[in-house]
């Protein structure tokens, strides 16, 4: 056996979940699947969170849309939207014509402000990138 075979099988590791000593193979981090798991379960939690609510606000919006534009092509008064709780700063990407149009989306339901009161509401089309 080498030197540092001989270092590394004296070295004990510990479990970065729980702290209990790993046994087998020299890369392992984890004492078993459970604390691998709940060590990144904790680790993303915070962002997992973040990122749920966004989701959520984004499929609300695009309910909302979708909603008020069962045909594909409709329009409607910004207050009904924000009445029925849309929230205009979330959306998924927004497309600009080759008129300077800036359509926002969520998802494959969007809309164009019209002006200060009214909305075109539109479905995605395949060309729109």
């Amino acid at each position: 056996m080498h030197k540092l075979e001989t270092e590394h099988s004296n070295m004990k590791k510990k479990c970065k979940e729980c702290g209990d000593q790993i046994q087998g193979r020299m890369d392992k981090k984890f004492c078993s699947d459970s604390c691998r798991s709940s060590f990144n379960n904790r680790l993303n939690s915070d962002s997992t969170n973040f990122m749920r609510n966004i989701n959520n606000i984004l499929r609300k919006n695009r309910r909302i849309l979708a909603t008020l534009n069962p045909k594909g092509k409709s329009k409607v008064n910004r207050e009904q939207l924000e009445k029925e709780g849309f929230r205009f700063s979330y959306f998924t990407n927004k497309y600009v014509t080759r008129s300077g149009n800036e359509y926002y989306f969520c998802y494959d339901q969007g809309y164009l402000e019209l002006d200060a009161d009214m909305l075109a509401l539109v479905e995605r089309q395949k060309y729109v990138d």
